[in-house]
């Protein structure tokens, strides 16, 4: 691989810009590259940390070869108690919306779990959010609208019917 160009300090506020922007047309590999590039020059850049967690997360319902690994490391370098608590819980309900549309036997007490580990998050950044924001209670209802509108149910209670060969 060439040697990759370096991103300057100046240019940061713009190329984060550009990640958003990637990430709302639906391109999050453009997204992680741009935010990578970002790392590279600033590698505390909250923002930029976030964007690529976000852009990571966006991959699991895409069919790409995603694992859990760079968005758990991701979460480890997001600074605050809100916001390390809300983007776990992001994290979680894409996780359960990636099981969901899978449609194979099991998927459906695999996305129950994660919606719910998901609301566990939520209701742990509504405890500490900021005056003003109930982005965690949006997520929250979000998850619990999906549990019911799916009919999912915990593992125990799912009867799970195997295919015949």
């Amino acid at each position: 691989m060439s040697e990759l160009k370096p991103l300057s300090k100046e240019a940061i506020p713009a190329a984060l810009e550009k990640a958003e922007r990637y990430r709302l047309l639906n391109e999050p590999a453009e997204a992680e590259s741009i935010c990578l590039d970002v790392l590279k020059a600033d590698p505390e850049n909250q923002q930029a940390i976030i964007t690529l967690l976000l852009a990571v997360t966006d991959r699991f319902t895409k069919g790409y070869g995603v694992s859990d690994t760079q968005a758990k490391e991701l979460l480890g370098r997001v600074k605050g108690e809100y916001e390390r608590a809300y983007y776990s819980g992001i994290f979680a309900e894409r996780r359960a919306k990636a099981k969901l549309a899978q449609a194979s036997p099991g998927c459906n007490f695999q996305a129950h779990g994660g919606f719910r580990e998901a609301m566990h998050w939520f209701e742990k950044a509504e405890a500490i959010r900021p005056p003003g924001n109930d982005d965690a209670l949006l997520r929250w209802n979000t998850c619990a609208r999906m549990i019911a509108k799916n009919k999912l149910v915990p593992e125990e209670e799912e009867k799970i019917e195997y295919p015949l060969e």
